[in-house]
């Protein structure tokens, strides 16, 4: 489920289901299926190198490339994306070339001490460092490497080392970029070595197997490996669960690894990508660096070391991230504008993302905490509407925590824009079935003790309240009745109440707009004969309703009136006691009187207000009242009389 307008690209219905735990997946390119690693120094078994090379898939990489490069350079900084077999890579490119036996190098060693280790010979023609560190302190020089291939090329000995992408790589280098081979030839691959020709057909001809190629940019090689032996298993259960089981398992890897500063730095990147999935890059890296300051300062608030200024580069940022980075045109204040956008490639992952951070790590919630509390306040409304949408699958997720930790907190808050978040919070909750939003809303909204949490209650019910109109409104009944007693016992009330009892028609209004406009309006009529609470609320409502107009100009109330004649009806019974009530008689009659300058300007106006001017007229009163409204109504501006008006009074006077 996507929220609508501003608010795409968040959702909640796919994370549905329990929490993967369990031991973390290794980070090998391993065929076996399961992690079987290399040791962190030394040599590499032969059956191991055996394995990897049986199976191993070379279309679409460029293997045969990188093993001419190997044969002349004697080293190789293969880079690449986690999890794209940049390992299995190095192993069987060592192994092609014969330098074997294969020795795995300490990957603390630091890139200045790499020719050191190679002082002596050795039984190992082979060597492999993976993932080696290379950072601003330990940077990676062209003389490190020409160090380093002049003693490889005296021991005829080679060396491959695996990294990920860096700014601290000297340009003069030639790196070796690794692109793993297409997801369905590894999966074609696997399953026709393990269970032969027909089997592997049948399996890559199932739908689920089709769906899951289908994401073939966002599938790492390790869970194609992985899907293959579950295939084979037949388990249904299982194949229907491992995309989203493997989606789960890789967010929760990227919040357990080891920390370090810049490491946090990426995940407050990630929580704020999940929060403003498919929204402006800038914006979310500028929100995310606010986040990081509060999970920097969580324990230790004296914490004062300065953010740097210039950090990941965005295509490595976004690598990590399993995420993409796209222009598109956005609807801003200031009009449409074309955009940097950043979105996961996966539109499962931004919600997963945020019940593992809520549920999963605890420690993170008053930094996520102040975080919110900061969007919550933001001038710019996408970044309100985005923090409330955050906190809708916060409570989707955990109900409890989040309504204590946030949501009431914002409802009682001195801020209107923090108020007016939580009232989107609670929204768009129960827009994707966050469990007893409506209960909560229900007791907020006939609280007398608690003006601000009322206010934010009514208002939500006015968005809320379409899915079930006559709870709605009784508890908008029971929020006026209790207004009115209580103006009767102190004529003059707090802020609080008087801003409760201004919304209060204003959620009437917006009911009576919606899809559920009809059952609204068949509540409303028995209240014009019941407690005077109820009838104003009825008809301030009602003429609340017919005062807002559509993005034509046109009164979308008068329109749908004229659509039904027992709409036309009832309608016209709520405008002529209006008319006749001396609370709002000229506001009424205002009303009627934009309605004839709307049907001015448009026709289909002007025929819905020709079919509800005979129903108004009960009797000869109120159609002498309204055929001098009609001949007295001023045009726009001190304008003349809207031509109109005449064709009106035609009309009603043959009715």
């Amino acid at each position: 489920m996507a929220f609508r307008g501003t608010n795409h690209g968040v959702t909640a219905q796919q994370v549905i289901g329990d929490v993967i735990t369990g031991s973390k997946t290794e980070i090998h390119y391993d065929f076996s299926g399961f992690g079987g690693g290399g040791q962190a120094s030394g040599e590499i078994p032969a059956e191991t190198l055996e394995r990897l090379a049986g199976e191993f898939v070379h279309e679409g990489t460029a293997f045969a490339l990188l093993l001419e490069r190997l044969r002349h350079e004697h080293v190789l900084v293969l880079t690449g994306d986690p999890f794209t077999g940049r390992r299995t890579a190095a192993l069987l490119l060592l192994r092609q070339l014969g330098a074997t036996p294969v020795r795995a190098m300490d990957r603390d060693v630091q890139p200045g001490d790499l020719s050191l280790r190679f002082r002596s010979r050795d039984d190992a023609r082979g060597h492999l460092l993976c993932d080696m560190e290379i950072s601003r302190k330990q940077p990676l020089r062209e003389a490190h490497l020409l160090a380093l291939r002049s003693r490889l090329r005296e021991q005829n000995a080679y060396l491959v080392i695996t990294a990920g992408r860096s700014p601290y790589v000297e340009d003069t280098i030639v790196l070796a970029p690794w692109q793993p081979p297409p997801a369905e030839a590894v999966l074609s691959a696997l399953l026709l070595k393990r269970t032969g020709t027909a089997r592997a057909s049948e399996l890559l001809a199932l739908p689920c197997v089709g769906a899951f190629l289908s994401r073939e940019h966002q599938v790492q090689v390790r869970e194609v490996v992985q899907y293959a032996a579950i295939l084979i298993g037949g388990d249904q259960q299982k194949i229907k669960d491992f995309p989203l089981i493997a989606l789960e398992r890789q967010v929760q890897e990227w919040f357990e690894e080891a920390e370090t500063p810049v490491q946090l730095r990426e995940k407050a990147f990630l929580i704020a990508l999940a929060a403003f999935d498919n929204g402006p890059y800038a914006l979310i890296a500028e929100l995310s660096d606010i986040l990081y300051k509060a999970l920097r300062s969580t324990g230790d608030e004296t914490y004062q070391e300065p953010i740097p200024v210039f950090g990941t580069h965005i295509a490595k940022r976004l690598q990590g991230a399993r995420a993409r980075r796209y222009s598109a045109e956005e609807q801003t204040e200031w009009g449409p504008v074309t955009q940097v956008n950043a979105g996961f490639k996966d539109d499962r992952v931004a919600p997963i993302v945020l019940r593992e951070v809520w549920t999963g790590h605890p420690a993170a919630r008053p930094a996520m905490i102040k975080w919110l509390d900061t969007l919550s306040t933001d001038g710019r409304p996408f970044v309100r509407t985005r923090a409330a949408a955050t906190v809708a699958v916060l409570a989707y997720t955990d109900l409890p925590s989040t309504m204590a930790l946030v949501i009431e907190r914002w409802a009682g808050a001195k801020e209107a824009r923090r108020q007016l978040t939580a009232v989107s919070a609670l929204t768009l909750a129960d827009r994707i079935n966050a469990p007893n939003i409506p209960q909560i809303v229900d007791g907020w909204s006939i609280d007398d003790q608690d003006p601000k949490r009322a206010w934010v209650a009514i208002r939500a019910l006015g968005l809320i309240g379409p899915q079930r109109p006559a709870e709605s409104l009784t508890a908008l009944r029971a929020q006026a009745r209790h207004q009115y007693e209580k103006r009767l016992k102190q004529p003059s009330t707090g802020s609080g109440d008087q801003q409760v009892a201004a919304e209060l028609p204003q959620s009437v209004a917006l009911l009576l707009l919606s899809h559920s406009g009809g059952p609204v309006l068949d509540a409303l009529l028995p209240a014009l004969d019941g407690h005077p609470s109820s009838r104003a609320l009825a008809l301030e409502g009602f003429l609340t309703a017919c005062e807002r107009l559509d993005h034509s100009g046109c009164p979308p109330l008068l329109n749908w009136a004229a659509r039904s004649g027992s709409v036309t009806n009832g309608v016209a019974r709520l405008l002529r006691t209006a008319i006749n009530d001396r609370e709002t008689n000229e506001r009424a009659e205002n009303v009627l009187r934009a309605w004839v300058r709307a049907a001015d300007e448009d026709a289909g106006t002007a025929g819905a207000l020709a079919r509800l001017l005979p129903a108004l007229a009960a009797g000869p009163r109120e159609a002498a009242r309204l055929d001098h409204l009609l001949g007295t109504v001023p045009g726009v501006d001190g304008q003349p009389r809207p031509e109109v008006a005449s064709r009106l009074r035609a009309t009603l006077a043959h009715a």
